[in-house]
């Protein structure tokens, strides 16, 4: 990526040691597929950036790392072995290019026996911009130095050791010197990049319930678990409004103070050691914010005629390519998509809601960990009480739970490459224009369920939606020969 270019991206991803991967520098372009076979670490390259995308967005660490299957233990990689004090833990990392050029983060986290981030390194524009170290293990902090180059050359504080510092020095940084704006700006680039992720699971059992009021089997296969759901309703990333905090991830959210890009608020209860801390973080789907915006489709796509209904209103454009897409990866005729209201007498908002929690519930594979409960999924029938369709030509109208699973999950991900961040459940800066921001869409198991023809056209409307530099995407697929040929697609081969 161009260090001119206005909107910050993540060009490179480090699993320095997590999981299956030791050493391992992933290089992303705008459009970057990972193959590979089952176990050779495709899901767990995602999850890392998944991880260090919703650190930015000031999550704690024990909420970042709670879609990981096994807990924080699983991300330590196999055969690691404890040090003396029985401390075991991982280490990724990332480059994001930009404004200020290619700028460095990396992050050391202890696993065991306590969850925390003992080690932060941020570097750009050839100086060490911020580091952090755990000093004293008794207490819940790591020391902190940052870059100054006035009369004191660093600046040293105490951060929390259960966020990131990058995220926390818009609070911390004044800004007055060459130095501290230097710091300032990486910081930002850094933030603005991570929190424009956006995890993309449509699960098709769910999305079938919302739609005819029952679940049906969906495709299993690997990845299944929607990140970006939670339990709680504080919010400590700072929105245009302003930010709130909030009891761990549990007790609705409290005002708390404004922060910078990507910064936590402060007012909320620290969970471990009941230590007092940052509230928790939103941006990725925290329920009660997710019942109360239904027009934004969400990581597992249950909310998808909602959200077709808005976009055909706001974009008759976009709607249009849409049809179009969806045309060349349905069998039989495609004349039209658009929403209506569910018949009279059909299943109702409460009915869909209750099937949608009996799906999830029954649940639990995937990457992320699975779902985790019922009460992780916000209410799942449409607010507006309309029905997603197919219009068929001669043949009627065909409502679109009854697609196969292919044909479902290829609608969902085209309507996610079609929109951007205000269509979607995630909450990027609101601080920076949309304009200076680019979007990244995660999605693991890009093409499963689909055959080549479907998964090919996916692939090719991802290519042009990426050419516009609005959109990026990382996504894993189990055959890399539907990209053969296709401009600008990188495709990387693990566990060879």
């Amino acid at each position: 990526m161009n260090s001119d270019s206005v909107r910050p991206a993540v060009t490179e991803l480090r699993l320095s040691a997590f999981k299956i991967h030791r050493g391992v520098t992933l290089p992303l372009g705008p459009l970057t597929l990972l193959s590979g076979g089952s176990g050779s670490g495709k899901s767990s390259a995602l999850q890392a950036y998944a991880i260090l995308a919703r650190l930015g967005s000031g999550e704690s660490l024990a909420r970042a790392l709670e879609e990981v299957a096994g807990g924080p233990s699983a991300c330590v990689p196999a055969g690691a072995r404890p040090d003396g004090q029985g401390r075991r833990g991982f280490r990724i990392g990332c480059t994001v290019d930009g404004p200020t050029g290619p700028v460095s983060l990396d992050l050391a986290v202890q696993a065991e026996p306590e969850l925390r981030i003992v080690g932060e390194r941020l570097t750009g524009c050839g100086e060490t911009l911020l580091t952090t170290a755990l000093t004293d293990p008794t207490r819940p902090a790591v020391q902190a130095a940052w870059h100054t180059a006035g009369a004191t050359p660093v600046t040293r504080a105490p951060l929390p050791d259960d966020r990131l510092g990058t995220s926390l020095l818009p609070l911390r940084v004044a800004g007055k010197t060459a130095g501290q704006r230097l710091v300032l700006a990486a910081a930002e680039q850094v933030v603005v990049a991570l929190r424009s992720a956006f995890v993309c699971d449509p699960r098709p059992e769910v999305m079938r319930a919302v739609g005819a009021g029952g679940a049906e089997g969906g495709c299993g296969g690997d990845g299944g678990g929607a990140a970006g759901r939670g339990t709680g309703t504080g919010s400590g990333v700072r929105r245009r409004g302003g930010a709130a905090g909030g009891a761990a991830g549990k007790a609705p959210g409290k005002p708390g103070g404004s922060g910078g890009v990507g910064v936590a608020g402060a007012g909320g209860t620290r969970g471990r050691r009941g230590s007092a801390g940052s509230g928790e973080a939103g941006g990725w789907g925290h329920g009660a914010q997710e019942q109360c915006d239904e027009g934004r489709l969400r990581s597992a796509c249950d909310n998808l005629p909602t959200v077709l209904a808005r976009t055909s209103r706001e974009c008759a454009r976009r709607h249009a390519v849409l049809v179009a897409a969806v045309r060349e990866a349905c069998a039989g005729p495609v004349e039209g998509l658009h929403t209506v209201p569910l018949r009279p007498g059909g299943a109702g908002v409460a009915e869909a809601a209750a099937a949608v929690a009996g799906a999830v519930m029954g649940r639990g594979d995937g990457p992320g960990g699975g779902s985790s409960g019922a009460q992780a999924v916000p209410v799942a029938g449409d607010a507006e009480g309309v029905r997603a369709v197919l219009d068929r030509g001669e043949l009627g109208e065909l409502p679109v739970e009854q697609l196969g699973d292919g044909e479902l999950r290829f609608l969902a991900l085209a309507l996610v490459l079609l929109t951007g961040p205000d269509v979607l459940a995630m909450d990027p800066a609101g601080e920076v224009p949309s304009a200076h921001q680019q979007m990244t869409v995660l999605a693991d198991g890009m093409d499963r369920c689909m055959d080549r023809r479907q998964a090919r056209e996916l692939v090719s409307l991802a290519v042009r939606m990426t050419e516009r530099g609005h959109v990026r995407l990382l996504g894993t697929v189990r055959d890399p020969s539907v990209a053969d040929g296709l401009p600008g697609v990188q495709v990387l081969h693990l566990g060879v």
